[in-house]
């Protein structure tokens, strides 16, 4: 009889690298642009005071709450917050946009009303 392998190998490694990777998870950038239309706005700017978060909701980025100024002016100067800026200047696509792209949208064939014909294009013989 051959020796048996060890029961524990590194199946554990890709649990570990999901739990941290979901925990630490970001808000998507289509979120984000909903939230930083004109309309929406004034609301994050002046929250009401919450306990259940970080510096009582006052110290808000687009993305986080922070406990105090410091931290956000912090944040504000950080690469992560630079990148977001950076992703957020461009639109996101509309679902008609993702339509398209899969095939899905309307078809496009051409003007309505078909090929009108000219007096060149067809020749016939008279019998």
């Amino acid at each position: 009889m051959g020796r048996l392998r060890r029961s524990r190998t590194h199946h554990g490694i890709r649990d570990i690298y999901r739990k941290y990777r979901t925990r630490n998870y970001a808000r998507d950038l289509d979120q984000i642009h909903d939230d930083i239309k004109p309309e929406n706005v004034d609301k994050y700017k002046n929250q009401a005071l919450d306990p259940d978060k970080p510096g009582l909701g006052q110290n808000y980025c687009v993305d986080r709450h922070f406990i105090n100024p410091d931290a956000l002016k912090e944040h504000v100067r950080g690469k992560t917050h630079k990148k977001r800026v950076k992703l957020l200047k461009e639109e996101p696509y509309t679902q008609a946009e993702a339509d398209a792209a899969a095939g899905l949208g309307k078809a496009d064939n051409g003007k309505r009303g078909g090929r009108s014909l000219a007096s060149g294009d067809v020749d016939m013989e008279d019998q």
